[in-house]
């Protein structure tokens, strides 16, 4: 009786501890990891390095030298040589540690092994990078870091880079307009497309840079942003009035390199590889970002006159892409589905667009008109997104390169009141002025809108 007492005395906190540390892992996995997972999966790693390098085939025959050195001062065995392992770095969400390859070896190597070794540790999964010749880093994440989306508290986002979504590697997903000028984002009805929209909005108000969007759903995803807007069509109709505006601005501004840089002013805008930052800072135009939400209701036609004006915006829209780079203005096209179906001209303005984005979608061609064209072994991924999963993406541009991306949630009203927070910073395009949008603003005692135009802001 008193042996029984003891075990229940002392099984009580050890089911409670195992108790919560399942809860941890459930609910929190975060605090489960610097808690539990790190320690045990570094204590796995360090034991097993050697064993679980030669089990995956990434050890080499010893060195002659290595040999004679060992047999003469042991008389042991010579075993296989692993890559040299470098200090192994607690993070967060996982652990990070270098190796250096032994000759012979590539990155490609270790990257085959990922699989095996994060079995054999313990952890979520494991991501090789190559740091330079000889030397790769790997990622290993301890959870499933998209379950519940925290992003980094420090990020170094410059001047044009928005930190939009977290990547499956732990690492922020910044969607850098510099180096990716133009993007395509597709998704179905609740897909977190529109979660994705305001994220790169209310990241980019702070920034000095005009923003410009064209909604044709009346205005319902575009409109609570008004505030920071320098330009807003609500409908097919001002759209066309809006694009050669557009067009006109980045004209001008290849005027104004031409006429710095001393290029004679006949030559083709085409054959002019200079752009915006090459001009001094008090002569350079503020960039500007173009976000157009539900492309397909561009290129939906009705008439005749219709058509007509669907093939003049898509023309226009064409000629931004091609050429908008260079006068700092850049695309954020997004919609459900954008094929060739959508009319002439549609696979011409994809093929432009150097992002892509995919969230999920209704159907494998809508995935296919994402990402088959630059990463087709990330189309399956794109496809497998369930829907209780709102916000995860698949990500990819022209290198080839893809992985899995996720927006952490942003209310509308945290979104709009970034934006009005931002107001001041709306920059005078006089060929933006006839578009400023309406604000809506709401007295303090009476709850009615009441809407007024908002003066531009210089």
């Amino acid at each position: 009786m008193t042996d029984l007492t003891t075990l229940l005395e002392v099984g009580g906190p050890v089911a409670a501890l195992g108790g919560g540390a399942a809860y941890a892992r459930a609910k929190h996995p975060g605090v489960y990891w610097s808690t539990v997972g790190l320690p045990i999966s570094t204590a796995r790693l360090l034991s097993s390095y050697g064993s679980v390098m030669e089990a995956c085939g990434l050890t080499v025959a010893p060195s002659q030298l290595r040999m004679l050195a060992v047999k003469a001062a042991t008389r042991r065995e010579v075993r296989p040589v692993p890559p040299r392992r470098g200090i192994i770095r607690p993070t967060s969400t996982g652990l990070r540690l270098r190796l250096r390859l032994a000759p012979g070896q590539e990155p490609a190597d270790v990257a085959a092994s990922a699989e095996r070794l994060r079995h054999a540790w313990g952890v979520h999964a494991v991501y090789v990078t190559t740091v330079k010749p000889g030397v790769v880093e790997l990622r290993l994440v301890g959870f499933d870091v998209l379950r519940q989306v925290r992003m980094p508290r420090k990020l170094d986002a410059g001047f044009l880079q928005v930190p939009v979504a977290l990547r499956e590697d732990a690492m922020p997903f910044i969607r850098d307009y510099r180096t990716v000028p133009h993007q395509l984002t597709l998704g179905a009805t609740l897909s977190g497309k529109s979660m994705y929209l305001r994220h790169l909005i209310a990241g980019l108000a702070p920034h000095p840079v005009a923003l410009v969007g064209i909604d044709c759903k009346r205005g319902v995803e575009l409109a609570p942003f008004a505030a920071r807007l320098s330009a807003l069509a609500t409908d097919p109709e001002q759209a066309a009035e809006l694009l050669p505006a557009l067009v006109k601005e980045m004209e001008d501004r290849y005027d104004l390199i031409k006429a710095r840089q001393g290029i004679a002013p006949d030559t083709p805008v085409e054959e002019i590889t200079s752009d915006i930052w090459g001009l001094p800072e008090s002569e350079r135009p503020v960039p500007l970002v173009l976000f157009v939400d539900e492309v397909a209701e561009l290129f939906l036609v009705a008439t005749r006159k219709d058509e007509e004006r669907r093939d003049e915006m898509v023309t226009q829209l064409i000629r931004l892409a091609q050429l908008g780079r260079a006068a700092g203005i850049y695309l954020e096209v997004c919609g459900q589905r954008f094929g060739a179906e959508l009319g002439k001209g549609a696979t011409m303005l994809r093929a432009q667009l150097t992002g892509r984005v995919c969230h999920r979608v209704n159907d494998e061609a809508s995935a296919k008109m994402a990402l088959g064209d630059i990463a087709p072994e990330a189309v399956s991924a794109a496809c497998a997104i369930a829907p209780e999963c709102p916000g995860l993406a698949v990500a990819g541009d022209t290198s080839g390169g893809w992985s899995r991306i996720r927006t952490p949630y942003l209310s509308l009203s945290d979104a709009a009141a970034a934006c009005r927070e931002s107001a001041h910073l709306v920059p005078d395009v006089p060929a933006l002025k006839p578009f400023l949008p309406e604000v809506a603003v709401r007295p303090v005692a009476s709850p009615a809108l009441a809407v007024e135009s908002r003066p531009a802001t210089g």
